[in-house]
């Protein structure tokens, strides 16, 4: 095997798998290096692809060139889209995954792709010399060299498998730990800490009585994560999720048993997921809930495992099992699997630029929930990023850094670089400010001018992109400029919502900006209007423009106004700890982040407007100096 690449991913989890393709369609020799060949892309927790904002960051890793959106559609057991009653801003699509299925596709997809090699290994430490990485060394194949290194390792690093009293060194879903990377790390002067995840246990669904569920149905609209995808998955053809709840049994017996479960006798000390507890923890963080909804998924489209949605636990396995027979419809239920907790080492997120680079270290990138985060969707958003930024260093381009204002995976990485994070970081649609401009319905209109800029968008596809642009505008045009054809049709809908008939005629923007009335309603009233076809995406984006334009408007409006100042950029070499005018804590809170514009500065944590005025004045000296 050649020992010699532009770059080496290491890891073949959601952010190693984008990071890997995303170098090699660019034409860099690149090297995945993975402990388990068959794992790649494996979902060792949920089975679901999408939800509460991370399902805009899947559609903002489509636009951008990425390969998640295209694998969810590809055989989804369930596709809903949530928060349909609220506002665009959080609207988003949901996707249950067949385990098998979805991994099965990626690994087909990364099998034809030039400029890829797939390697089973251990890497066991970086190459470097001094502070510049150049290669890995692995166990199997010694010293294996290339320009840059992506470290997407996920939950492996000095990963550790707890539940009960018992703790032994192991990776997620039954897979070896990798030993000795984070030692390596330590050496390069890469600072680490421990955090931790779990996950429920898994059931036998001929086990259950469903009868004591409520079901939980998908969608039969035409829904998908990518813009690419033709076919989709009818509602006959989902599979139904069900719904239960806890009962006063299951919360006394946790409670009997506290003291008996990893999270709660003291041999867990790091943290988890704030956003996804354990049952214990809530029901010792919640203490007047009288009960937990919980969720019953399937993981398989044609096996018989349930995901028992919201009862991860530390408990040890045969409290589990009772745990499990006091729930509604699981009196006699079968475990397949059981439940974990696993903790493992994670790095600093204060020490990567906004490149996702660790400013400490040339030549090394790190993505995925090494960085500190959580989840699918993050991580392959992080992977996306880290690979276009090292293809970028490759060729002498300037970093891609993705603003607040353009995308969930900005506000993300944003959050990291200048917060850090000392629990597992989940996107959640409040952690943006600008989440109107973020939406389901516009991340192509957002981001795929970039993906096709950086060689991950064939033109094929942009030429689509386009004219789907150009038929959203065309209908906006159409119904600013025509009156409303079928006057008999508009009273009819008039009086349907509520409102008096007219003889008035009306333009079909006045129409459809009111409350309740709808773009498929309208479009059969208007000659024009009607013999363009939208499809389904189409119509969303027009209905959403049409019906927010002010609040659009002004949010566009507000970021103009303060994009000048925010891009404002900061020398990497000022010295901050003797910089007059600061106050101490920010002197040293902008010398650990070392931020690279003023808008970065702006948002850590311990540097007031004060300070920030300061940093301003300092520039203008130097400016006029």
């Amino acid at each position: 095997m050649d020992a010699s690449f532009d770059v080496i991913v290491v890891g073949g989890g959601h952010a190693g798998v984008e990071a890997a393709r995303a170098t090699a369609l660019r034409g860099f020799k690149t090297l995945l290096i993975t402990l388990n060949k068959k794992m790649i892309a494996n979902m060792p927790c949920n089975p679901h692809i999408g939800g509460s904002a991370k399902g805009i960051v899947v559609r903002e890793i489509d636009a951008l060139g990425g390969l998640m959106g295209l694998a969810a559609d590809h055989r989804p057991l369930q596709m809903k889209m949530l928060n349909t009653g609220k506002g665009p801003g959080v609207q988003c699509l949901r996707s249950q995954q067949d385990k098998h299925g979805y991994p099965s596709f990626v690994q087909s997809v990364l099998a034809t792709i030039p400029n890829l090699t797939i390697l089973e290994d251990e890497v066991k430490a970086l190459s470097h010399i001094e502070k510049r990485v150049n290669g890995v060394f692995t166990a199997k194949n010694g010293l294996l060299q290339s320009k840059i290194v992506i470290l997407t390792t996920g939950t492996y690093l000095d990963s550790s498998i707890i539940s009960g009293s018992t703790s032994y060194a192991g990776g997620p879903d039954g897979e070896a730990a990798s030993i000795g990377l984070a030692a390596s790390l330590k050496d390069l002067g890469v600072k680490t800490f421990r955090l931790k995840t779990g996950t429920p246990p898994r059931l036998d669904k001929k086990t259950i009585d469903l009868s004591k569920a409520e079901i939980q149905l998908g969608s039969d609209e035409p829904l998908r994560f990518s813009c690419a995808t033709t076919h989709y998955t009818p509602l006959k053809d989902q599979l139904p999720c069900y719904l239960i709840y806890t009962t006063p049994e299951t919360i006394q017996l946790i409670k009997d048993h506290l003291n008996e479960s990893a999270l709660f006798n003291g041999l867990i000390n790091s943290s988890g997921p704030r956003y996804c507890p354990s049952i214990e923890s809530k029901v010792v963080r919640f203490a007047d809930k009288p009960r937990h909804q919980l969720f019953l998924e399937p993981e398989f489209a044609d096996g018989d495992s349930i995901y028992l949605q919201g009862f991860s636990t530390g408990m040890p396995h045969e409290l589990q099992e009772r745990m499990v027979h006091t729930l509604p419809g699981l009196e006699n239920a079968k475990l397949l699997k059981y439940a974990y907790q696993i903790e493992y080492e994670a790095l600093c997120p204060l020490q990567f630029d906004a490149s996702l680079k660790v400013k400490a270290v040339d030549g090394l990138y790190c993505a995925g929930q090494i960085c500190g985060t959580s989840g699918y969707e993050e991580a392959a958003g992080l992977g996306l990023m880290a690979g276009i930024n090292a293809g970028n260093e490759l060729l002498g381009l300037p970093k891609f850094i993705l603003s607040r204002s353009e995308a969930y995976i900005g506000v993300m990485i944003d959050d990291l670089v200048t917060k850090g994070a000392d629990e597992p970081y989940r996107l959640l649609t409040s952690r943006a400010e600008h989440r109107l401009l973020l939406r389901h319905d516009n991340a192509d209109a957002r981001l795929t001018e970039y993906g096709h800029r950086y060689g991950l968008i064939s033109d094929e596809r942009y030429a689509a992109y386009q004219m789907k642009m150009s038929r959203i505008e065309q209908a906006i045009a159409i119904l600013k400029e025509d009156l409303v054809d079928d006057r008999a049709g508009l009273n009819a809908y008039l009086k349907e919502n509520g409102f008096p008939s007219t003889n008035q005629g009306y333009h079909g923007i006045d129409i459809l900006k009111r409350p309740h009335f709808t773009y498929a309603r309208l479009a059969p009233l208007m000659k024009r209007l009607s013999e363009l076809n939208l499809d389904y995406d189409e119509i969303l984006s027009v209905e959403t423009k049409v019906k927010y334009e002010g609040y659009i408007a002004k949010e566009e409006a507000s970021i103009e106004s303060s994009r000048k100042k925010e891009g404002l950029p900061l020398s990497p070499s000022i010295d901050y700890l003797h910089l007059d005018g600061l106050r101490l804590e920010a002197r040293q809170k902008l010398n650990q982040v070392r931020p690279l514009s003023i808008g970065e500065a702006s948002r850590i944590p311990g540097v007031n407007p004060a300070d920030v005025a300061i940093l301003l004045l300092k520039l203008k000296e130097k400016n006029h100096g």
